[in-house]
């Protein structure tokens, strides 16, 4: 039997660095590319939802927007207590990048895993990701 927290952990070090290298766009990690992701999803998304979306503490996304902000790839709109996050026309442009970018880490790790297995798995981690975050 495996256990599935070390299990998991094990897969997310290897397609990370299958993701690191997929994703060669300078001084950028994968993580910042989700960020960048799910802000052209949802334009003037808060910093609050963007925690939630991300699973991550509000001190780390302050962290990324610092630094997507000060390459002009975002921008930060404050009022009153919220802060309203937005790409700039360049983090579009990286944006069309990554997405070009995602097709590849698919056809990357589908020609290992297998295209319908890939898909399967992410569907599964998808739905169990939910499940958990719903329970915690």
């Amino acid at each position: 039997m495996h256990c599935l927290y070390f299990t998991a952990s094990r897969f997310a070090r290897n397609i990370t660095k299958l993701a690191e290298r997929t994703f060669d766009f300078g001084n950028l990690a994968p993580s910042y590319f989700y960020m960048i992701m799910i802000v052209k999803f949802h334009p003037g998304i808060t910093q609050k939802e963007l925690c939630r979306k991300l699973s991550i503490a509000p001190s780390t996304s302050t962290r990324f927007i610092d630094k997507l902000e000060g390459l002009k790839l975002v921008t930060r709109k404050i009022d009153g207590k919220q802060t309203f996050i937005s790409l700039t026309e360049e983090g579009e442009n990286v944006y069309l990048k990554f997405r070009s970018s995602l097709k590849d880490l698919f056809e990357g790790y589908s020609q290992i895993l297998g295209r319908e297995f890939s898909l399967d798995l992410s569907k599964m981690l998808h739905e169990a990701s939910n499940k958990l975050e719903d329970e915690l």
